[in-house]
């Protein structure tokens, strides 16, 4: 990178030399970063980047009080719509039009409630299998992750397999069931049937195919997540605070819930014209004009404060990962989480908030491309408006990546953390798009595989003890759906660990440091980016 090293101003607009965070490199070190590879380059032109454990200053305020005005016009209003609310709403009956006023006027009616009646002990038994599958879940965390940090290797390699067979099992089971029951066969003929099954079938054969294509890479991954999950136990206590993160968000909705149902209760009943004329009216309800806006407003806070969840979950987990990764000694900072927690709600809450809006924004875009290709809408400007929303959508990803995992390492602002991670990764040939895939199939796969024989369990178990046969069916997929949302939400905090550890291994490969052997060990064997290499060659070339 002699062209890039021939700036010496270059770096100084993106690094803060103020920076409690930065500080000058050594000019020898035990593992040198590519960059480094110049006799001719100027090491300490490159300001070098590092955890930041003292204080750090507010950033991205805009969008914190931007975030706060959403949050507190939703109260607000919603404060508003509840004593606002009119009694009558849901009694239409209760009104009839006056000719002499040419409005609407309340009439005394009686009104019937009905009730909803279920089978009790359906009820009974979905009740009690899924408590015990939440309370089971747990246990199933923890021991999941203390066989990935002894024994991945075997339990990758138990499972694969069963990623195959699973699939051919259940596939095989309701094609043969559904053709012995009559009432299942007379509602499926046997060419949708068979249509089913084979297509069952294609996915299994791409799934293989999948597998077979990443075989190369499995060692790889299987010393990834084994790193990732000796991380992780040393930060066991991220298991009861992102779970209330989560339970905060739920207790956070359930007032906004509540104001979207008064809400529909403001406004009166309308005279309306009967159709076809003949001079007969009839009251209709019709809500004040402000109602439509204020469930806007509604949904776009709830949409951002979901996203606003789960990048502070990234930066909590990003946060404490980081601390255990620069320690000295290996011994574990103390209220490691406590700091991280205290940096999201505080001075980088608005970094948080601005990623979440751009996160949020990203995914429905992405959700209304999909939905017009589905809809297969045809002509040159749709098509063409298709190929920029994903280009815009992929540049995105491809700048948005590791941001967040930065921010919390450093304290940096959203806009500075982008570029700082994509420059931090480029000098040292490491993608700023990579990330280990594969890890995350397998861990998708294994939930599936323990999920799965989960549900089987639990279809055996009711089966034996309960009468609710067909039911039984129901109630184990319901229990494998809570099994697997539980196991799914271990995965991702395990994804969050591997990016965070990928980019603390490029910090230490920038400095030329070695803070966790083991770790290097392993990052090291991952490919380079080679748009990096490609573009460091004529670099290299010039005089």
């Amino acid at each position: 990178m002699a062209a890039d090293d021939g700036d010496p101003t270059k770096f100084a607009a993106i690094y803060d030399p103020s920076s409690p965070l930065l500080s000058k490199p050594s000019t020898s070190s035990a593992l040198d970063s590519p960059r480094r590879s110049d006799p001719e380059s100027d090491p300490t032109q490159f300001l070098q980047i590092s955890y930041n454990f003292g204080p750090r200053p507010f950033k991205d305020i805009t969008f914190l009080l931007l975030f706060d005005l959403f949050v507190f016009s939703t109260f607000g209003l919603g404060v508003f719509s509840i004593f606002h609310r009119n009694t009558d709403y849901g009694n239409p009956s209760s009104f009839t039009y006056d000719l002499s006023s040419s409005s609407c006027v309340k009439v005394s009616t009686s009104v019937s409630n009905g009730f909803w009646a279920s089978d009790p002990v359906f009820e009974k038994d979905l009740i009690w299998t899924l408590v015990v599958t939440l309370v089971l879940s747990a246990p199933f965390c923890f021991l999941l992750l203390l066989l990935l940090k002894h024994y991945t290797k075997q339990i990758v390699y138990a499972c694969l397999p069963l990623f195959v067979l699973f699939p051919v099992f259940f596939n095989l089971y309701w094609f043969v069931a559904c053709t012995l029951s009559s009432s299942c066969s007379d509602a499926l003929p046997l060419p949708y049937r068979i249509f089913i099954l084979v297509f069952v079938f294609l996915i299994v054969g791409i799934l293989v195919w999948i597998i077979v294509a990443n075989w190369h890479r499995i060692e790889l991954t299987i010393q990834i997540i084994g790193v990732a999950s000796d991380a992780l136990s040393e930060n066991l206590k991220l298991f009861v605070v992102l779970p209330f993160l989560i339970l905060g968000l739920v207790v956070y909705y359930a007032p906004i819930v509540v104001f979207l149902v008064f809400a529909r209760f403001n406004g009166e009943f309308v005279p309306k014209e009967v159709d076809g004329g003949g001079g007969g009216y009839f009251c209709e309800w019709k809500e004040d004009s402000w109602v439509p806006a204020y469930y806007a407003l509604a949904v776009l806070t709830m949409i951002w404060s979901l996203a606003v969840m789960v990048e502070m979950q990234v930066y909590v987990i990003s946060g404490a990962i980081a601390q255990w990764y620069f320690s000295k000694d290996d011994s574990l900072p103390k209220k490691c989480i406590r700091s991280s927690l205290r940096n999201a709600f505080g001075q980088s809450f608005g970094t948080i908030c601005l990623s979440g809006i751009l996160i949020g924004v990203v995914r429905v875009v992405r959700a209304i491309v999909d939905n017009a290709r589905e809809e297969n809408t045809q002509g040159m400007v749709n098509f063409v408006l298709r190929c920029c929303a994903n280009a815009l959508l992929g540049a995105f990803d491809y700048l948005n990546k590791f941001t967040i995992n930065f921010a919390a390492i450093t304290g940096e602002s959203y806009c500075t953390s982008a570029k700082m991670t994509y420059e931090l990764l480029r000098r040292n040939l490491l993608s700023a798009v990579f990330v280990e895939t594969v890890s995350t199939r397998i861990l998708t796969g294994i939930v599936f595989v323990l999920s799965a024989a989960y549900a089987v369990a639990t279809w055996v178990v009711l089966r034996g003890v309960s009468s609710l046969g067909v039911d039984s069916y129901l109630v184990a997929i319901l229990a494998w759906l809570l099994l697997t949302v539980v196991l799914a939400f271990f995965v991702h905090v395990l994804d969050n660990v591997i990016d965070t550890i990928y980019v603390c291994y490029a910090i230490d490969r920038d400095k030329g440091d070695v803070c966790k052997q083991e770790v290097h060990e392993v990052y090291v064997h991952l490919p380079i980016s080679r748009s990096s290499r490609s573009a460091l060659i004529p670099n290299a070339l010039n005089p």
